[in-house]
């Protein structure tokens, strides 16, 4: 296969919104839209008349020029309506321009030499009656714990109210900056592609929230986010069951972005999400790159 790399500037940005929604393998992360916001400086390899394309999120520090994994960004790779075996991954990583990279490839590029990472998906064809069978007991204790609590939704919230209570939360991980996750809000709702969800005590107060992709077939629980009372209340809870019933029956799936923190990929599996992990890729990783 011949691979061509394109400069962001050469990249044909219809061409390649094509290749991603028709992939197999899609990923909202992969459009023009999603990269421009959280990679301005993307770069490619494509493949002739675009039916093999992977995006090269480039970053530069102190002049050094490297592929480093965007935030908001789980999972990116080789994308197409082809199937991808691992020749054709490993045809892609020889033919990347920089020395230095870290990548996540998508659940689609196998490739044995990679590190696995989980994520969990949940199928959505079927009825919600079906799906609830299948939560643990534990996952039903907080939903009934939630609705005793009357508990609320409320659906399109504010921007401004949404970046207003996540950046006020105490977190335990590393948040995206402001200005990424303010413009990446405001173009995937101009995209139809995010929906900003609340999370409302009975006393009417935000008590958590969540930001959701939905693309095609595929729901993605990007950015979910509680204070203190929302983890209390079991909020989260109470939300996922809401998106289940509320998308049952449909084909599509839901995806939770995995975590390799226990406590984390117990919801998940709680709600019947199985295990679909992903690669990732490093090489030439310096710690004047990774800050450490």
């Amino acid at each position: 296969m011949k691979l061509k790399h394109l400069r962001n500037k050469s990249i044909d940005f219809k061409r390649w919104d094509n290749c991603i929604a028709q992939s197999k393998n899609h990923l909202t992360y992969a459009f023009s839209w999603y990269l421009d916001v959280v990679s301005p400086d993307w770069e490619a390899l494509v493949s002739k008349d675009y039916e093999y394309v992977m995006p090269l999120p480039l970053k530069s520090r102190y002049g050094f020029p490297y592929l480093v994994q965007p935030v908001l960004t789980q999972q990116l790779g080789i994308f197409s309506k082809h199937d991808i075996n691992e020749k054709i991954v490993e045809e892609f990583m020889k033919e990347i321009p920089y020395f230095s990279y870290e990548l996540n490839l998508n659940e689609n590029n196998f490739y044995a030499n990679a590190d696995i990472y989980p994520n969990f998906i949940l199928d959505l064809n079927k009825p919600y009656k079906e799906i609830y069978e299948a939560y643990s007991k534990n996952s039903r204790r907080n939903i009934e714990k939630a609705r005793r609590l009357n508990l609320k939704i409320q659906q399109n919230i504010s921007e401004e109210e949404f970046l207003s209570f996540y950046f006020s939360v105490h977190k335990h991980y590393l948040s995206p900056q402001q200005p990424v996750l303010q413009k990446l809000i405001e173009k995937g709702i101009l995209e139809n592609s995010l929906t900003l969800y609340g999370i409302l005590s009975a006393n009417d107060n935000l008590i958590a929230e969540l930001c959701l992709l939905k693309t095609n077939n595929r729901l993605t629980y990007l950015l979910p986010v509680s204070n203190a009372e929302g983890k209390n209340s079991s909020a989260m809870f109470f939300l996922i069951d809401y998106l289940i019933q509320e998308n049952a029956e449909i084909n599509a799936i839901l995806d939770f972005e995995g975590s390799k923190i226990e406590g984390i990929a117990r919801l998940y599996r709680g709600f019947g999400a199985k295990y679909h992990p992903y690669y990732i890729l490093k090489r030439f990783r310096p710690s004047f790159l990774i800050r450490k």
